[in-house]
Parts: structure tokens; C-alpha cells; sequence
């Protein structure tokens, strides 16, 4: 029996969001939500087999079907600018060493305000984030979003990437740029400076501790085109 393609994406996309792991699970989530799926595809023929589901989803173009979801993800998205919260996090259930499987870990961007999903990455360990990171935002339209990166996306490579796709970064820096976090540390302690606006705490509960920030922002960079040549120096891009 032939069973559209279509209906089988759609399947699989909706039980995978709905937490369904395998194919098995798949198909037993469409047998009990066909009334749902039928408000989208008719589904004439019903469901496939999970073996089916496996065969057909393995038989396709992996990076081609990339390009196209993460295509179609972007259509979804509004035209506003976004933040974009770039991460990565590994799944411990993928995990199964006696099978020579080990943890899965993801790099995604997340639009903040959309709450959206826009892409996601796969690396072999987390310390290969740096190379994932820019190949993912290369697919991604940043025009007008402010994006968002941990202290291990700090490499002027990805900020490179992120002024070319139209879009302005706020990356975190700690001591895997000692020498650069200190000119940092000297340049606000400095009361010379100008700031933006008046300085911000903030005090939360989080992860069961109590976060207290101080918030303090400047628009002079124009220190970090320096021509200092110590290790790590500061060598991103800060202008579009």
C-alpha cells in the first residue's frame, strides 16, 4: 500500500514534539489522535506500519531534508526581530554505552519571544560546539536579532557569523579569555567611563541558589580595535 509523504512527516513531526521516541511509539500516538491529524491531511489509508515509518524516514536525504524543515521553521517565524539563545545540551536517554551509543549533545537556537525552535545542531562532544555553532547560524536569518551565546561560543569565527547574517551578538566572557576579561573588569571599574544608562541589579532564586547581577553598559568599544597583541586578545567584530 503507498502511503503519501507528506502524512508521514506530519506524523512523525507532531508525535517526535509530542515526545515519541521510536517508531513504534509513533505509530501508536497516530492511531489515537487520528481525528487530529485528519484536521490537516486526510490520511486516507491510514497509518503505515512502524517498519514502514523507519524504512521511509531512513531512506531520506538527511541533509536535504535539513535545508528543507529548517526552510519551512523560518517561515513560521515573524518578521520582528528576535533574541536568539544559542546552547547546546546533551540527552542522557540517548545514552546506551553496551550498544557503543553515547550521550546525544545538540547545539539549537531558540527564538526567545517566539518561542520557536529555529535550528539545531548535532556534535560528537560538547568541545565541539565551536565548530557547530557557526555552520548552524549560517542557516539561519539573523537580519535585526540580537543573538546569544554561553563563554564557549566567544570566538571571533562565530561573531564574524553573526555580523555577516545581518545581526548583533551579546557573547559571555570568563576566564577562557583571561586576559581579555580583565581589560573588561579594569575598563568598568574605570568611573571615567560613560554609561549607557544608570547600573542594574538584579536578585533571583535560581537552580537553588540565590543570583545576585549587576547590570553596566557602555557604547565606547572602540578600545577593543586596540593594537595589543597578548594571547586571547580581543579580535571580534563590533560594527556592521
Amino acid at each position: 500500500m503507498v502511503y503519501p509523504l507528506p502524512e508521514i512527516l506530519l506524523l512523525v513531526l507532531c508525535a517526535t514534539l509530542s515526545g515519541m521516541e521510536d517508531f513504534v511509539e509513533i505509530r501508536l500516538w497516530g492511531e489515537q489522535r487520528m481525528a487530529f491529524l485528519r484536521r490537516f491531511l486526510p490520511y486516507e489509508r491510514g497509518l503505515p506500519a512502524h517498519d514502514t515509518l523507519h524504512d521511509v524516514i531512513n531512506v531520506l536525504d538527511a541533509d536535504l531534508f535539513k535545508a528543507c524543515f529548517t526552510a519551512w521553521v523560518e517561515t513560521l517565524r515573524d518578521d520582528e526581530p528576535d533574541i536568539i539563545a544559542v546552547d547546546g545540551k546533551t540527552s542522557r536517554r540517548w545514552q546506551a554505552r553496551g550498544h557503543g551509543r553515547e550521550p546525544l549533545h545538540m547545539v539549537s537556537a531558540w527564538a526567545s519571544r517566539q518561542r520557536l525552535v529555529l535550528g539545531q545542531k548535532v556534535t560528537d562532544v560538547k568541545s565541539n560546539e565551536i565548530t557547530a555553532i557557526p555552520r548552524l547560524l549560517e542557516r539561519l536569518d539573523l537580519t535585526g536579532a540580537l543573538v546569544t551565546i554561553d563563554a564557549m561560543g566567544t570566538q571571533s569565527a562565530i561573531a564574524e557569523t553573526i555580523v555577516h547574517g545581518g545581526g548583533d551578538s551579546l557573547l559571555a566572557l570568563k576566564g577562557n579569555r583571561p586576559a581579555t576579561h580583565a581589560d573588561v573588569a579594569r575598563f568598568f571599574a574605570d568611573p571615567a567611563i560613560t554609561l549607557h544608562k544608570a547600573p542594574i541589579e538584579t536578585v533571583e532564586a535560581d537552580h537553588g541558589r540565590i543570583e545576585q547581577r549587576h547590570h553596566s553598559v557602555c557604547h565606547d568599544v572602540a578600545w577593543l580595535r586596540s593594537d595589543r597583541r597578548y594571547p586571547t586578545s580581543p579580535a571580534f567584530p563590533i560594527w556592521r
